[in-house]
């Protein structure tokens, strides 16, 4: 077994080889709390679940780390327009993270670092900086990056430096700081800032947001870290200035692997406010899509792809969803059955295989999702020729539920209301006479509830949406 990623950093596949597998250090770019996170924000949060569970499934341990901004212009704006304290504004973002991140199936992190606990070990980092000469303090008393002190700025993003530098038509002294593309590490404050502030040898102020992964990403998992994931909007400025100033600060590689997911589309253009196709989990939610499904929707194209979310996408979810749960309750009453004739069990273990073998690939999700249609395919035709015994569908069972410790697909236990037991019985009378105008209208109103009604030889069968 051998797991491949894309580092970002060496444009290239790279075989993963952690400082140690039983604890692979991972920091993921977390929201910021300023607001309800979107789909595009979960897209990213989506794509580093697989990562967890595939390497856990694969045999590692992986220890995560995922941040919380809380301080920076945007909450600062927030808290100040509400006439609250910072801390009373973001509280309500981070809770509904929180609950978002449950309602879509997505491993809680070791640790969550919220910003403002971290203020201290910030001002550490611009000391050591400071005291390196890579730092220094504008005439606005704000502090700077010169990022001309690190010959290796502009590698991860493929960059130009040139780019940075202003031409004859810019002048340097228009800029307080010394380059045009020198990074801000310290904020000094300003009345627009209002009580939003921490005490420093420079004066008060705040920190700016690129220290701010560094010094909770160092102080949780270490100088070192296995792997380091975000959007591709991540990679400039914000990636590239993590690894300079942690280098420069511990002499140590900052990141091994470095990944990156592609940007996401709605209905193939591109998600913003005035175009109406702006989309909060809460909005999907409230438009009657589950989250498993808006999960699916978001988890089944390669993280390295762009992705063109659609309703019709997401129709699509709820129906392979749909064809995968009637798979699992199938394979559950067989199991159950011992009357099957059949000597030896079939093992589909093979395709089970196949499925982490392309994930072990990049995280080639849609080759996984492949093999797994496969079997379903495969077993549900030994199942009709009566050639799948209940010892086969325990196996498979066993099966799915490793492959699911991956997907994170499973139904939720969702007890079926009366209301639609009622209705239920109402159609079988309704079939019973023939009147199948009456037992349509019926299906439809069970739908209208959540629920899927299908016949079969055994009686109706129902499935919650």
């Amino acid at each position: 077994m051998s797991v491949r990623f894309f580092d970002t950093y060496t444009r290239q596949l790279e075989t993963f080889t952690p400082q140690d597998p039983a604890a692979v250090k991972l920091y993921t770019c977390g929201p910021t709390v300023y607001n309800f996170a979107h789909i595009g924000n979960f897209r990213a949060y989506i794509f580093e679940d697989l990562l967890q569970r595939h390497l856990e499934a694969r045999g590692y341990g992986v220890l995560r780390v995922m941040n919380l901004t809380d301080v920076d212009d945007k909450t600062i704006r927030g808290c100040r327009q509400l006439g609250v304290r910072l801390a009373e504004f973001t509280k309500k973002f981070k809770d509904a993270f929180f609950d978002d991140l449950a309602t879509l199936r997505i491993k809680r992190a070791q640790h969550f670092p919220a910003a403002t606990d971290y203020v201290e070990q910030m001002i550490e980092m611009i000391r050591v900086l400071m005291d390196k000469g890579v730092a220094y303090q504008a005439e606005d008393k704000s502090l700077y990056f010169r990022i001309g002190k690190f010959a290796d700025y502009g590698k991860l993003a493929h960059l130009n430096l040139e780019e940075l530098r202003p031409s004859g038509r810019i002048q340097s002294d228009e800029y307080e700081k010394e380059s045009i593309g020198d990074f801000a590490l310290w904020k000094a404050w300003d009345e627009n800032d209002g009580d939003v502030r921490w005490d420093s040898p420079w004066g008060p102020g705040r920190p700016g947001w690129h220290i701010e992964c560094s010094a909770m990403a160092t102080a949780l998992l270490g100088p070192e870290l296995d792997i380091h994931c975000g959007g591709v909007d991540n990679i400039f400025p914000h990636h590239e200035a993590e690894i300079a100033q942690s280098e420069c600060v511990t002499g140590r590689k900052f990141v091994r692997t470095w990944l990156h997911c592609a940007h996401l589309m709605v209905e193939g253009e591109k998600m913003s406010k005035s175009a109406g196709n702006f989309y909060t989990l809460r909005d999907l939610i409230e438009k009657g899509w589950s989250g498993r499904e808006i999960r699916y929707a978001l988890l089944t194209v390669n993280y390295r792809l762009p992705l063109n979310f659609t309703f019709d996408g997401l129709a699509g979810a709820r129906s392979a969803l749909g064809r995968i749960d009637e798979w699992v309750v199938r394979l559950t009453e067989r199991s159950k059955d011992a009357s099957t004739p059949v000597a030896d069990a079939v093992d589909f273990s093979a395709h089970t295989e196949r499925f982490f073998t392309a994930l072990d690939d990049d995280l080639n999700i849609s080759g996984a999702m492949g093999q797994l249609f496969d079997l379903i395919r495969e077993s549900n035709r030994a199942m009709d020729a009566g050639k799948f015994n209940a010892t086969s569908a325990a196996m498979l069972l066993v099966q799915w539920e490793r492959i699911n410790s991956v997907l994170g697909f499973e139904r939720d236990a969702v007890a079926i209301p009366a209301e639609v037991l009622m209705l239920v019985e109402q159609r079988q009378a309704a079939r019973a006479a023939k009147n199948w105008a009456e037992s349509d209208r019926l299906r439809d109103a069970i739908a209208e509830l959540g629920w899927i009604v299908k016949d079969t030889k055994d009686g109706a069968k129902l499935t919650a949406r």
